[in-house]
């Protein structure tokens, strides 16, 4: 596969580090040929600070070979290693051809790559140990491979979000505290790189001309970028990833955001085909609480998603996934959620979820819910259900329909069976703290009342929030008649007595 080349040294500079975007992507002559068995003299010793003149001649004592290993201060190390990642990958780039590379699977695709940096290394002489030069053999392959630096914190299953400020920043979210990492980045052009390959995989851009977008990982994990000139000090990646085992209900059980009477509540509402709308605010777990209500929905079911960037993870056989679009560059094409939700009514859906509603689709969505499409989901932000149902009156509004207040309200009584609300509190937990009916108007005035609420009692010597979930009492909800058509009667008498018993113990 691989074939000598010319001599290298007279050909133009390598691209640096994270510079080439996927190799199938390449420009075939932008790396043509394969590796070099003569690779010429690097520079500058690896591991050495250039320019940097010696306090005193250096002593008969003191060995050829660059080992990282001498480097005393941790920042000297750092850049030591950073300055012996940069040759490395450039010689790297030189030495083979990507175009052939890149028809080769993942995992021979990687041999291939460690092979040549064995041999550029030990062409070099560098003395490194095998746990350093492991770590520089993974790196190697992550930034011709892969996402870079990014493949370690995408691994890990126990973090929620991975936040970048420019090349030097990174941060992480685990258990609901956010903490500062030691990843980063060549520079701003290597972490733009890596943005452009992400957008990339799904038919999206971001560069000058379309400096926001929002993609998603191969897993779903949600991806938002921002670049320069809008992000000052360089380009900005969000990444709100999923766990690779979707979380059922009774894993929130176990996490104690809810109690297993409210769950097997929220069971029979996704069972019963109550239209739901999900509310919280940033981070509360919306989207992780709307793939498990899907849990309940039949497999025989029809049921198509609407989203701006496909996240969620539903496992029923009849589901259609739909996606929105942004404009291309002449400012056309650009499809949005409301011609998604639109289009959703002549598929002859069963169930319509939108992944987030936030604009004029919400007058659409209700419109689905009041029009035979029992059991439709959506989520919203919002700090209350009082408030989501102000909101969804306020989107519509601003959607351009004149149509009186009122009739709006009515609208979203006809509509919206349940309101589940989800809170991340301070101490970083997640709790659903409110499931709320909607049961009529009475005057101009929605009214609602709630099964469930989560009560905050104080907090404990960490710092961690007591608190409890409460049954209001409620004997009868509002969707009992469609809890006996669909054979749930008894499940939810017993679930709301257990939970009143729960209650009173408490």
């Amino acid at each position: 596969m691989f074939g000598k080349r010319g001599d290298i040294s007279n050909t133009a500079s390598p691209a640096p580090v994270g510079q080439p975007a996927p190799p199938q992507g390449l420009d075939p002559a932008a790396a043509p040929g394969a590796i070099n068995t003569h690779i010429p003299d690097l520079g500058e010793p690896l591991g050495a600070t250039p320019q940097a003149a010696p306090a005193e001649p250096p002593q008969a004592s003191v060995p050829a070979k660059t080992d990282l290993k001498t480097q005393a201060p941790q920042q000297s190390k750092t850049d030591s290693y950073y300055n012996i990642k940069s040759v490395v990958f450039n010689a790297l780039i030189d030495a083979i051809d990507l175009t052939q590379l890149g028809q080769l699977d993942a995992e021979s695709a990687r041999d291939e790559i460690r092979d040549i940096v064995n041999e550029i290394l030990s062409l070099k002489d560098v003395a490194m140990s095998i746990a350093e030069q492991e770590e520089l053999l993974e790196d190697i392959c992550n930034d011709v491979l892969g996402y870079g630096p990014l493949e370690p914190l995408l691994a890990r299953d126990d973090i929620a979000d991975i936040m970048i400020n420019g090349a030097d920043l990174t941060f992480i979210e685990t258990e609901g505290k956010m903490e500062q990492t030691n990843v980063r980045f060549r520079d701003n052009a290597q972490l733009l790189n890596i943005a452009q390959r992400i957008v990339s995989q799904i038919g999206r851009r971001v560069d000058e001309a379309s400096p926001i977008c929002d993609a998603r990982l191969p897993d779903g994990s949600r991806v938002n970028v921002i670049v320069p000139p809008l992000a000052i000090d360089g380009p900005a990646l969000t990444i709100r990833k999923f766990k690779k085992d979707r979380l059922k209900l009774s894993d929130l059980v176990k996490f104690k955001s809810i109690t297993p009477e409210g769950a097997t509540i929220l069971s029979i509402i996704g069972r019963v085909r109550c239209n739901v709308l999900i509310s919280g605010g940033t981070g509360s777990g919306k989207t992780t609480l709307l793939n498990t209500l899907t849990a309940f929905v039949d497999e025989d079911e029809r049921v198509i998603t609407c989203e701006d960037a496909a996240e969620l993870q539903l496992q029923q056989p009849h589901v259609v996934r739909l996606e929105t679009r942004p404009p291309n560059l002449e400012g056309e094409g650009e499809i949005t959620m409301r011609d998604l939700v639109k289009n959703c009514l002549r598929m002859r859906p069963e169930r319509i979820i939108v992944g987030e509603v936030r604009g004029p689709e919400a007058f659409d969505l209700l419109q689905a819910m009041n029009t035979g499409h029992d059991g439709s989901m959506g989520t919203l932000h919002s700090n209350s259900p009082r408030e989501a149902l102000s909101r969804l009156e306020s989107m519509i509004t601003m959607g351009g329909f004149s149509l009186p207040s009122k009739t709006i309200k009515e609208m979203i009584v006809g509509s919206i069976d349940v309101i589940v609300q989800a809170a991340r509190l301070r101490d970083g937990s997640r709790r659903i703290t409110h499931i709320t009916e909607v049961i009529g108007m009475e005057g101009d005035v929605i009214i609602t009342q709630d099964l469930f609420v989560y009560d905050i009692v104080g907090e404990d010597k960490n710092g961690d929030i007591i608190g409890r979930h409460r049954s209001t009492g409620i004997a009868r909800p509002h969707f009992w008649d469609r809890a006996r058509y669909y054979n749930e009667e008894a499940r939810l008498a017993e679930a709301l007595e257990k939970a009143e018993v729960r209650t009173e113990e408490s």
